[in-house]
């Protein structure tokens, strides 16, 4: 395993040295977001790391296009000195900073972005950083696929300050111009210029050249793991169960956690609509709609939450390495007694909410390291996903995505009842809350938020301070009365898909005589149909009842395969729920 492994203080593996990550590439060919991805994971593994943008820095000096040379990106006729001039100081400019993050501010690793598309340029870069201890590797992005760099073109670059007051269609054709421009002088990395990486079609094949040790090991690893389709992930914590703030318990859903993941359900349904809708006002391309794949936890709670979801025919998957961070022998205590009988344990959980591991228990640490291949598996997945789970699991799968370090993991704040939509951007994420349940379970008299176990309830505990993470609970928009609109959508669809099932029952039961009159059924349906019925729910209760204990840890369990949305499954699974409903 990896993941924060080798933490250190100053945010330094010593072993791996200072490295230089330049990119290479076309314009539009997904550098930006393979750097803010790559820096995204080097800092969660723990390692100082930074993102310097020549076409930010350039932007940040110079303004918008109007402010550029019209010779700036020429490449068919020569430069003007003064034009050239400029170039050369914005570049070393940048290059000087990064320097100062290497020898003034400790960092480790730097993802250089930009071009970098001559041999000559990068034979310069590798010469200049080398002479000064600092490992130089290039990693190109290469991209043959007109759509993806059209679709690139049309969601990053036309945001940017070059193209603010264009018309679309315009930009569009301007940008493409540059690209071809560039591509008569563009050379492509060869073996003879140093280490490289070279991805192609973000993640369908990738190619490596002199790259050794830990670290740099590892960035291949994740480069191989990572796509550029658009996609959306969502969080919701699991339902109120019946036996709170017990690990061992393993209880499930309490009447109001069922009540939730209804709610739940429906408010997942209702933010995927309104999405689309904000995207058609917005007059994005209107493409087909990502199905959505659900992830829970093995735990009773939380696949237990999922199974709204199970009924109407979506994927849920259940990941035993997803568990609540486990207690110890803090499990079942309040703070009070946690205080009373373990003081110098609780001191030092004060002191390192992230680090410290209680006896028999584990620390946010050992949990991030336990959720790597859930990381890992999140950033190759290219559907729509909600992940149900625990305050613990998704603090540290939302602290990797929105870029925090790792000792702040403790301090992102969720609250039961409120959904995380997360949607990866290439210049990092776009992060937004929606408070959909007010019940029992979310908060306590006080208003603070419950959590499954004592462990989790660290928010704004020791060194972290509540305003250093995040706080989606404070900033969640309330969209309670849509979630509520969508449940009784669901509720009247449920009743007339169950009157139409028990009416198909009860014809099938009845047979009609030649003549057209009704006559008693064959003596051996009925007994068929029931001893199929028990069939079915013996089989449903196998799946709906088991404990932790039947799982198989080295394997994900499916709950339902269809990716349908909005309809019955049509597995024995979803024939069977629907008996038992009627």
């Amino acid at each position: 395993m990896a993941a924060p492994l080798y933490i250190t203080d100053s945010g330094r593996l010593f072993h791996a040295g200072l490295i230089l990550i330049v990119t290479v590439g076309l314009p539009a060919r997904g550098k930006t977001h393979i750097s803010r991805a790559l820096e995204r994971y080097l800092r969660w593994l723990g390692v100082k790391t930074r993102v310097y943008s020549l076409g930010d820095y350039r932007r940040k000096v110079l303004g918008g296009a109007k402010n550029v040379p019209p010779d700036y990106f020429a490449t068919k006729s020569p430069r003007s000195e003064a034009t050239n001039a400029l170039r050369r100081r914005i570049k070393n400019e940048i290059e000087d900073q990064i320097m100062d993050f290497y020898t003034v501010q400790g960092g480790q690793v730097v993802i250089y972005d930009a071009n970098n598309g001559n041999v000559k340029a990068r034979k310069e870069c590798y010469q200049k950083f080398e002479s000064k201890g600092v490992h130089v590797i290039f990693l190109e992005s290469i991209c043959d696929q007109e759509e993806i760099i059209t679709a690139n073109i049309r969601s990053v670059k036309l945001s940017s300050p070059d193209y603010a007051d264009w018309d679309a269609d315009r930009a569009v054709a301007d940008y493409w111009s540059r690209i071809r421009d560039q591509e008569q002088v563009y050379d492509t990395v060869t073996a003879d210029e140093g280490p490289f990486i070279k991805v192609m079609n973000v993640g369908e094949r990738i190619e490596v050249n002199k790259i050794e040790g830990y670290l740099q090991t590892r960035c291949c690893f994740f480069l191989m793991n990572i796509h550029t389709k658009p996609r959306t992930i969502y969080f919701a914590r699991s339902g109120q169960s019946l036996i709170e703030h017990s690990y061992k318990a393993d209880s499930d859903l309490s009447p109001a956690g069922w009540e939730y993941a209804e709610r739940m359900k429906a408010a997942v349904v209702s933010r995927r609509k309104a999405v689309r809708e904000e995207k058609k006002a917005n007059g994005e391309p209107m493409n087909a709609e990502n199905p959505l794949l659900i992830w829970t936890s093995a735990r009773r709670r939380a696949y237990h939450t999922a199974w709204p979801f199970v009924h109407s025919g979506y994927k849920v998957v259940q990941k035993a390495i997803m568990s609540e961070i486990n207690p110890g022998v803090w499990d079942g205590l309040s703070t009070g007694e946690a205080m009373d009988l373990y003081p110098d344990e609780w001191d030092r959980f004060l002191s390192d909410p992230y680090a410290h591991r209680a006896p028999r228990a584990e620390s946010y640490h050992d949990l991030s390291v336990r959720l790597e291949p859930a990381i890992f598996e999140l950033e190759r997945c290219q559907d729509d996903l909600l992940i149900i789970g625990h305050a613990s699991v998704i603090r540290c799968l939302l602290a990797y995505l929105v870029g925090l370090p790792p000792n702040e993991v403790p301090a992102v704040e969720i609250a039961r009842g409120d959904l995380v939509e997360v949607t990866p951007a290439s210049y990092g994420v776009i992060s937004r809350a929606f408070h959909f349940w007010s019940g029992e379970g979310r908060g306590d008299e006080s208003g603070l938020n419950l959590y499954e176990n004592f462990a989790e309830s660290t928010s704004g505990k020791g060194s972290v301070l509540p305003d250093s993470g995040v706080n989606f609970t404070a900033d969640a928009l309330n969209m309670e009365k849509e979630a509520k609109e969508e449940e009784e959508i669901d509720k009247e669809q449920k009743a007339e898909y169950i009157a139409k099932s028990l009416k198909g029952k009860i014809l099938n039961r009845l047979v009609s005589s030649g003549d057209g009159t009704r006559s008693a059924p064959h003596s051996h349906l009925p007994g068929l149909e029931e001893d199929k019925d028990k069939e079915m729910e013996s089989q449903l209760e196998e799946r709906t009842t088991g404990s932790d204990a039947d799982v198989d840890y080295n394997s994900d369990e499916v709950l339902s395969e269809s990716g349908a949305e909005g309809k019955q499954s049509g597995s024995l699974r979803g024939r069977a729920m629907s008996i038992l409903e009627i």
